[in-house]
C-alpha cells in the first residue's frame, strides 16, 4: 500500500536530553512539519498537552523520567494518548523492542542516526496518523448533520473540564434546543425536519469564532456547544447571541406557538470547573438552565454558573 505524503502543518515533538541529537533530528525533519523540542520527560508531557503533536520522537535514556516512564505518562493522559510515539535509542535487541512497544510506542529508530531511515520512518508514521485521524473524524460525526456526535462530545468535554480546572480558566457549555421542533416535523414532514436540523447545525457551526469551540448534536433536536475560556461576564452576551443567530436564519415555522420563524432556547453553564467535576454534572447545570429558558417562554437564554 502506498501511503500519501503528509501535508505540512504536522507537529513533531523531539524529546532528548542531548542537544546534539535534537539539532540533528530537527535538521532532518524540518521539511516534514513544525518542530518543538523538550529535554526531559516532564516538559515533554507539558508540551504534548499544549501542542497536541502528531508524532513524538522520544529518547529512551534520560535523567529523571526516562523514555519508558514518559511514554506511559503520555499514553495514560487523555489529552496526549492519541500521539504516535517513536522511541530513539542507542540500544538494539528484543528486550528493548518489546519494552518500547509495551510502553505504547509505534516504532523505534537507533543512534547513530541513519538519515534516510529516520526520514522514511517519520514520514510513514505521519502519513498513518493522518489516515487514522481521517477515519476517526468520520466515526466522530453525526451522520445527518455532519457536526460532532454525542460520544465525541463527552470525550472532549471530559478533557476540557480537566484542562480548565488545571489552568483555573472558565469553561462554557451550552445546550441549544429548537423550539417546537416536533410541531415543525409533524407539520412540514420528516424530510423537511431533517433539512431543518442540517440548517440549524450549519448555523451554529458558522457562529463559532475561536479555536476550540465545537458544536455537537446531543440528541434529537438538541445540540451542545463547548466554549473554551468563556469569561463569566461574557456568558450572557454569548448565549443571547446564539438565540439571535437562530432568529437571523429566518427559517419559516408556521407551526410554532411563539413566532412564525424558527427559534431556539439556550441553557449555558459557565465557570471554572472544580476538582473532580464530571461531564454529567456540567450537563445537568446546562440542562437545568435550558429548562428554565423554556419555562421563561422559549426563544431566550438562561446562564447558570456551576461554581455557585
Amino acid at each position: 500500500m502506498i501511503l500519501p505524503e503528509p501535508e505540512r502543518g504536522s507537529v513533531i515533538l523531539i524529546v532528548d536530553d542531548s542537544v546534539a541529537s535534537i539539532e540533528i533530528l530537527s535538521a532532518l525533519l524540518k521539511d516534514l512539519g513544525d518542530i518543538i523540542v523538550a529535554t526531559n520527560g516532564a516538559d515533554a508531557v507539558r508540551l504534548a498537552e499544549e501542542h497536541q503533536p502528531d508524532l513524538i520522537l522520544l529518547d529512551q535514556e534520560m535523567p529523571g523520567m526516562d523514555g519508558y516512564e514518559t511514554c506511559r505518562a503520555l499514553k495514560a493522559n487523555d489529552e496526549t494518548r492519541h500521539c504516535a510515539i517513536i522511541f530513539v535509542t542507542a540500544h538494539t535487541g528484543q528486550d528493548m523492542e518489546v519494552g518500547a512497544f509495551a510502553a505504547g510506542a509505534v516504532d523505534f529508530i537507533t543512534k547513530p542516526f541513519n538519515a534516510p531511515v529516520v526520514i522514511a520512518r517519520v514520514n510513514t508514521h505521519l502519513a498513518l496518523k493522518r489516515k487514522t485521524d481521517a477515519l476517526q473524524q468520520l466515526a466522530d460525526r453525526d451522520g445527518l448533520t455532519g457536526v460532532y456526535n454525542r460520544r465525541y462530545l463527552d470525550s472532549l468535554l471530559t478533557t476540557e473540564i480537566r484542562r480548565h480546572h488545571r489552568q483555573g480558566q472558565s469553561l462554557g457549555f451550552a445546550m441549544v434546543d429548537i423550539d417546537f421542533f416536533k410541531a415543525y416535523n409533524d407539520g412540514y414532514g420528516h424530510l423537511a425536519g431533517d433539512d431543518c436540523l442540517r440548517n440549524f447545525a450549519q448555523c451554529l457551526t458558522g457562529m463559532l469564532r475561536r479555536p476550540g469551540e465545537l458544536v455537537a448534536r446531543y440528541g434529537g433536536e438538541e445540540f451542545a456547544i463547548i466554549v473554551p475560556n468563556l469569561d463569566v461576564d461574557r456568558a450572557e452576551g454569548f448565549s443571547n447571541w446564539l438565540c439571535q443567530g437562530i432568529r437571523d436564519l429566518a427559517l419559516p415555522h408556521a407551526f410554532s406557538n411563539i413566532q412564525n420563524y424558527l427559534t431556539a432556547s439556550v441553557g449555558l453553564a459557565v465557570g471554572v470547573p472544580p476538582q473532580g467535576m464530571s461531564v454529567r454534572e456540567v450537563t445537568l447545570v446546562a440542562d437545568a438552565a435550558l429548562y428554565q429558558a423554556k419555562r421563561n417562554g422559549r426563544n431566550t437564554s438562561v446562564v447558570s454558573n456551576f461554581n455557585l
